[in-house]
């Protein structure tokens, strides 16, 4: 369908009807309608009957349209809302970003969009019932950029191709500009010795013909973005670098006919020293980014499948009979499916070894250097490098459900969450184009009614339109949250966002969960106490078992990894955090938990104090279960405190961090654990309230707090505190309430995400107050006539420059 005032093209469920005079009229927004009802009721209607839009301006890619086929696949659903990630091509600098956010905010229906400096890519969310995605793509183009799908391949392959097209136009300008410069020094040096009108005008002829590729092919970017923006009263930083080499340009030209001085190598130096900073930024992006493009690469293009099954002994041996398999594209894996991968080769999906040892490697994943064993039964990520055996195994996840897709994407979302620091530099970029403009004019006007000839007027507005740079202060975050978020993926922490980098600075207090956090986390049945001479060990085990099978808590799994029967159906199942467990097992309501929920639900604890006592004091956990009034079995669960949990606790004491431990068992238990841990202070009995009760108690008091955790109780700790990070094989519910995962459990990583986000965040401010300081400073000079136009674009290249050499200190210190 067509829009009856707009004429642009959208879907018809966004369509908004109007019945007017006998005449249904179609819109594509209530906006269109708005207008059209306005030009109606002040008897303007002549104005449908005589507009040629082929002479309006349309843009040819706007009448045309914009294929939706290949971003329709991609949008998500989230909230009742519509999500997509796209590419923007055309974006030169930080008012580019800062424009399209407000086209796009702008627009009616669109709830969220933000864009990315450093990679290009817009995230935009909308309501469906308000407006369509035709509409939104086509209100980008309308501005002169260009919205692409987004993909990991699509980012890298037109990252490289920017980076190309600017070495290119780059070298042109640079090789044409270095001849140029020979021309002008003699001319330059005619001006005060004399020269022969014919041989000026020669040597004018050659500086021009010299120039004009510059501007026209070198500079055909700025130019073009410019003319678009014009075209809507839409000023960039491509404006101002136009404005001030085109000012230059037609200046010289109108000073070759009457006789005066020209300045055509200036105008050819702004766009040869513009195009350098830019092609040194747009690499620095590159190897930025080189995390995720290494990510991207571990996933093979195919999958050996199998077609004969599971063979009965290991496919490593010699003379062994290999199963028939075939080769698939990845797409063609379905969950289920049985793979085979061969020495050497890389795992394609995630699944669960069936057949066959090995070791992996899945240093690129997780972080972790060294190989890990995999026999029947273990898991394989998909990505890791088979080394040695033959492995066969049962694919779990595909697509976008696998363990890597997940990694990429949440570094490219945390890419896409903007720092709270970098909101004052948006709202600076926004005022920065339009107020040089001002101040150009103002400084030319100055000098022309202080009587200054002509071309110190010019030179001076051509500097301060060259030396002004919000690039550096639109790079000052964006590029070091990428170098961030790519670091601590390589080595195996996720980021949700750039706003943790902030939370990080100053923390006070560090409170770790107990189960899974402080200990390994893959807790074992020591013993089973049975107390009903009723009943046998086997029996409780296995009811015990079938309820336990459905907590998703780590000591449930102890007990369901020790049953060898087949576990039972359970109704009614509820999970009582902090307390324990119950359901209906055999008809009968089964409990499974602590003392006091033991208390609750009317169960006797018998006199068992000598026995708990014991086994808590070493830090085991102990459990009971009851029904029907009694208590009928005493469960001892056993887990170690990990080795490197003391090292790290004691280094995060050394920074004069207070450091806790919460935990849900008892205070016994809970007290020997962090004894071994070496913390003084810890919370027991903590329900997933009582623990968010003691974070919050502490911010209250001008604290601090980071939570490492991974379990469900954990998520309202997670919430709650400053910075939430949890463990990588915790609940989906703990790791998305956390702002940080570890893949690796591994606390050592704790100590270096501190190191990593507090360097990161000086060198963001460091950044910011070299914008600032830069502008501040240089403005001031480019106004008083101290800097030649020249000397003002080396300036300005010269600003962005350290704020991406500052910024890639980042790397260093990541890898140190």
């Amino acid at each position: 369908m067509h829009c009856d005032h707009c004429l642009l093209g959208f879907p018809e469920k966004d369509a908004v009807y109007d019945d007017r005079d006998g005449q249904t009229h179609v819109f594509c927004c209530h906006g269109c309608r708005g207008i059209y009802t306005l030009i109606h009721a002040e008897g303007l209607d002549d104005f449908y009957e005589k507009r040629k839009w082929s002479d309006a301006g349309v843009p040819a890619v706007l009448k045309k349209g914009v294929d939706l086929r290949p971003f329709a696949e991609q949008v998500r659903d989230v909230g009742g809302e519509k999500e997509l990630d796209i590419l923007i091509d055309g974006i030169r600098c930080a008012s580019c970003v800062w424009l399209n956010e407000k086209i796009l905010g702008r627009t009616d229906g669109v709830a969220y969009a933000r864009v990315n400096y450093a990679i290009h890519r817009a995230r935009i969310r909308w309501n469906p019932d308000r407006i369509g995605l035709d509409r939104i793509l086509s209100r980008i183009v309308s501005i002169g950029y260009q919205p692409r799908p987004y993909s990991e391949s699509e980012h890298f392959r037109a990252r490289k191709a920017e980076t190309r097209d600017l070495l290119v136009r780059f070298g042109t300008a640079g090789f044409l500009s270095s001849q140029l410069m020979i021309y002008s020094v003699a001319l330059y040096a005619g001006y005060f010795q004399g020269i022969e009108p014919s041989i000026k005008f020669l040597l004018e002829m050659i500086a021009l013909l010299l120039t004009l590729p510059v501007l026209f092919y070198s500079g055909m970017p700025f130019l073009r973005n410019t003319l678009i923006g014009l075209r809507r009263l839409h000023f960039t930083m491509d404006s101002l670098i136009t404005l001030g080499a085109g000012s230059a340009f037609v200046y010289s030209v109108y000073q070759m006919a009457v006789g005066g001085a020209v300045y055509f190598d200036t105008a050819a130096m702004i766009i040869t020293l513009i195009l350098l900073g830019r092609y040194i930024e747009a690499t620095a992006k590159g190897r930025a980014s080189e995390a995720i493009e290494r990510l991207s690469e571990l996933s093979p293009k195919e999958a050996r499948r199998l077609l004969k099954g599971i063979p009965e002994s290991g496919l490593s041996g010699e003379g062994t009979v290999v199963p028939e398999s075939e080769r698939v594209p990845l797409s063609s894996v379905s969950v289920g499916d049985l793979l085979q991968v061969l020495p050497g080769e890389k795992v394609p999906l995630d699944g669960v070894v069936v057949s066959g040892g090995s070791e992996v490697d899945e240093s690129l994943i997780t972080g972790e250097s060294k190989p890990v064993a995999k026999t029947p039964g273990r898991e394989v990520v998909g990505g890791s490098v088979n080394l040695f055996g033959t492995l066969s195994f049962e694919v779990t996840r595909t697509g976008k459900d696998t363990v890597l897709a997940g990694i990429i994407r949440a570094v490219e979302d945390a890419q896409a969450r903007k720092p709270r620091i970098q909101q004052l530099a948006d709202r600076i970029v926004g005022l920065f184009v339009p107020a040089i403009l001002l101040i150009a004019l103002a400084t030319v006007a100055g000098y022309l009614a202080e009587g200054a000839p002509s071309h110190s007027a010019l030179m001076a507005g051509i500097s301060v339109l060259v030396i002004a740079c919000p690039c550096s202060l639109g790079l000052a975050t964006p590029l070091a949250v990428l170098l961030f978020t790519s670091l601590a993926s390589a080595k195996g922490i996720l980021v949700r966002g750039g706003e943790v980098i902030e939370n990080t600075s100053g923390l006070t207090h560090v409170l770790f969960d107990k189960t899974g956090t402080i200990t390994v986390g893959e807790p074992t049945l020591k013993e089973i106490l049975v107390l009903d001479p009723g009943q046998d060990r086997e029996r409780i085990l296995s009811l015990a078992a079938s309820l336990e099978s459905l907590s998703g808590h780590s000591i449930g799994r102890a007990i369901t990894r020790a049953a060898e029967e087949t576990l039972l159906p359970v109704s009614d199942f509820r999970a009582l955090p902090g307390r324990g467990i119950e359901g209906i097992v055999e008809n009968r309501k089964v409990v499974i938990g602590n003392r006091a929920l033991m208390q609750e639900n009317g169960v006797p604890v018998p006199d068992i104090e000598e026995v708990a006592r014991r086994h808590e004091g070493k830090g085991d956990t102990v459990i009971l279960m009851g029904w029907e009034g009694k208590a009928r079995a005493l469960f001892i669960v056993s887990d170690v405190v990990r080795e490197e949990a003391a090292e790290v606790i004691a280094g995060l004491k050394k920074k004069n961090t207070a450091v806790f431990l919460a935990s849900g068992d008892n205070r016994i238990t809970t007290d020997a654990v962090a004894s071994s841990a070496g913390i003084e202070e810890a919370v027991s009995e903590a329900s997933p309230e009582k623990k968010r009760e003691v974070i919050a108690g502490i911010r209250e008091k001008g604290g601090k707090v980071m939570m490492v955790g991974d379990g469900i109780n954990d998520a309202p700790a997670l919430t709650e505190a400053l910075v939430g990070v949890a463990m990588g094989r915790g609940t989906d519910i703990a790791m998305e309430s956390a702002d940080a995962v570890l893949v690796r459990n591994d606390l050592r990583l704790i100590p270096y995400f501190l190191h990593l986000s507090a360097r990161t965040y000086s060198i963001i401010k460091q950044n910011i107050f070299w914008a600032f300081f830069y502008n501040v400073v240089a403005i001031p000079l480019a106004v008083s006539g101290t800097l030649h136009p020249i000397v003002a674009a080396g300036a300005m290249a010269a600003s962005s420059l350290a704020v991406v050499l500052n910024s890639l200190r980042i790397k260093r210190i990541g890898n140190g």
